[in-house]
């Protein structure tokens, strides 16, 4: 069995902020917060889930940016022990 890959090209930060349905200037604040990290100038495709979650824990939880910022290095961190686990093995 063969599995096609789509190489998906990184995005500029107009294109960027569009997809993710918001405007290019909140996108270079959450990047001067340390929130998104551009390669060489432009977004993967992989940060526009990351957006998504940034956008979604602030309008959920009374959580300033800074503040999500910890929330989303906490989840990383949960994430990292939870693989740890699964890969643990157990006698």
């Amino acid at each position: 069995m063969s599995v096609a890959l789509v190489h998906r090209p990184s995005m500029t930060l107009e294109a960027f902020a569009t997809a993710g349905g918001v405007h290019p200037l909140f996108v270079t604040r959450l990047v001067q917060l340390g929130l998104l990290e551009p390669v060489a100038g432009v977004f993967p495709h992989s940060q526009l889930a990351r957006l998504a979650r940034i956008r979604r824990l602030h309008a959920t939880l009374p959580l300033n940016y800074a503040a999500v910022g910890v929330v989303l290095d906490l989840l990383a961190r949960i994430d990292d022990l939870e693989e740890q686990l699964r890969r643990r093995p157990w006698t």
